[in-house]
């Protein structure tokens, strides 16, 4: 009897087994989504930031850990500007006030300053139930916008700024995508063309591919340190309306990659352009508080705009865009920043706010950290000493590391650099042997990735190569972030340099 009973167990294990297998033959079906049957736009989407050498460069740093011996002991991530990351330090009033919005407890503590409790107050009562963990109005919070006003006001010497114009967004970046979304339309020759420098920042092809629409290159001018020429604008618009409908110009000063900050005549050019082709203008200008070299200053495009006279301030549309991730905060996770659109249609204000309001609201806490970026402390406040000398600090600190990185390049056979005059990055024009072309080319890679890859693999150095941002044919570049210690960033230089050189040897 046991023996049946053992028997008759086996036999129904079996039967279960097979009723499984019969199971799960049927359940690995095709899939519904894949690459054939994804949208095509994301598909054709690529952000050379976070490309394959940074995934490569996240398989390398699992290796160390695991003990795997390499030529180095750590992975430095030069790819991408991540202040903090690098080891920047926080600005302690910015901190200060969103720690008192986050935790209102604290508004009774003696550890914090009156002016930080000042405007922390401030913010929680712009926000519903005191709360930064409730909604804000898809706009962003009122007041927030009013100080965003003021100090586009102050930034420009008195030209007005209608907080009503202005929108609290998810960094710049969503900004930026949002303005592109509702300016693209129609289709073939009809299809809106958008206008992008190159080398260019790849959130622009990015959203052009999601978009479907229209890509139009215009070339920056390496042999004048990445300058702007109205003539190469007009070559481009002219060749890309044998195909599309050019409606949409964007402008990066300072610029990313290539670090160039725009001078007053070269602004007047583009604007009186813009009007003149009636074209929307984009002006990104997130490295504003980001620059170096001796007789460069910042000038915003509203500013220039407004002193051209009324025919241009009345008539050319323009939306600017600002961010809490660079400049001297490095807040790049609170995902902080806002847009300026002037001469907006009114009902297409309207649309514009409708599309805001399908992602309800900006980050309340980013909304917050924007506002002190735009409301600092100010002299004869208890913390404006201490904030100033922060700033000041990470802003010199920088300079210091712009002019020892294009020094450091320019001493390298085979390596040259541009001056660093804005922003946090070095874009360098690298000779690659055709030896090391060819190589690549049997490696279905582009040179300049090939060269990257390798320098990761023999160095841990992750750097991004010039072909992600776009470049003139036959030319090859990096982009580097300048922003690791400054001991750090000579060792990372001599590293690229004894790299380049074996490299060129090895080649030759």
């Amino acid at each position: 009897l046991a023996r049946a009973l053992l028997l008759g167990r086996r036999g129904s294990a079996a039967a279960a087994k097979a009723s499984a297998v019969k199971i799960n033959e049927k359940a690995s079906r095709e899939k519904i989504l894949t690459l054939e049957s994804m949208n095509p736009q994301v598909k054709a989407v690529e952000y050379a930031v976070r490309g394959p050498i940074v995934l490569k460069a996240g398989e390398i740093e699992k290796e160390l850990r695991k003990g795997i011996k390499k030529p180095f002991t750590e992975v430095i991530k030069a790819n991408i500007g991540d202040a903090h990351a690098m080891g920047q330090r926080p600005i302690t009033f910015l901190r200060q006030v969103v720690a008192l919005c986050t935790y209102p407890n604290l508004l009774d503590s003696p550890s914090f300053p009156e002016d930080a409790k000042k405007r922390a107050r401030r913010i929680l009562q712009g926000c519903g139930g005191n709360s930064l963990g409730s909604y804000s109005a898809s706009q962003g919070i009122n007041c927030i916008r009013e100080d965003v006003a003021s100090y586009i006001e102050r930034r420009d010497g008195g030209v007005p700024a209608d907080p009503d114009n202005i929108y609290l967004t998810t960094g710049a970046s969503d900004g930026i995508a949002t303005i592109l979304k509702i300016l693209v339309s129609g289709g073939g020759k009809s299809r809106t063309g958008v206008m992008i420098p190159i080398p260019q920042y790849p959130l622009y092809s990015a959203a052009i591919s999601e978009l479907d629409a229209i890509q139009v290159n215009y070339y920056l001018d390496e042999e004048n340190c990445w300058a702007l020429d109205v003539n190469e604008l007009r070559r481009s618009l002219n060749e890309a309306k044998a195909y599309c409908n050019p409606k949409v110009l964007c402008i990066i000063n300072p610029g990313n990659p290539t670090g160039q900050v725009q001078n007053r005549k070269c602004i007047e050019d583009v604007i009186h352009f813009a009007w003149e082709e009636k074209l929307f203008l984009l002006a990104d200008e997130v490295y504003q508080d980001n620059v170096y070299s001796e007789g460069c200053q910042f000038h915003s495009f509203k500013k220039i705009l407004y002193e051209m006279g009324p025919e241009y301030y009345n008539n050319v549309e323009l939306a600017s865009f600002h961010s809490t991730s660079k400049g001297y905060m490095g807040e790049c996770g609170y995902r902080g920043g806002y847009m300026e659109v002037i001469n907006l249609h009114p009902e297409i204000k309207g649309q514009l706010v409708k599309l805001l309001s399908v992602r309800l609201c900006p980050p309340v806490s980013g909304q917050a950290a924007m506002d002190i970026v735009v409301n600092p402390p100010i002299p004869g406040e208890e913390s404006y000493s201490q904030f100033i000398k922060e700033k000041e600090s990470v802003l010199n600190n920088l300079a210091k590391k712009a002019k020892l990185t294009e020094d450091m390049f320019n001493k390298v056979p085979g390596i040259h650099c541009n001056p660093l005059q804005g922003a946090m990055y070095a874009f360098p024009r690298i000779f690659i042997p055709s030896k090391a072309i060819e190589e690549a080319k049997a490696h279905k890679m582009a040179p300049d990735m090939f060269y990257c890859m390798k320098l990761l693999e023999e160095t841990g150095i992750c750097v991004v190569p010039g072909s992600g941002f776009g470049q003139r044919e036959g030319s090859y570049h990096f982009r580097m972030t300048i922003l690791p210690p400054v001991e750090k960033l000579k060792i990372l230089l001599e590293k690229v340099k004894d790299f380049h050189i074996k490299f060129l040897e090895k080649y030759a």
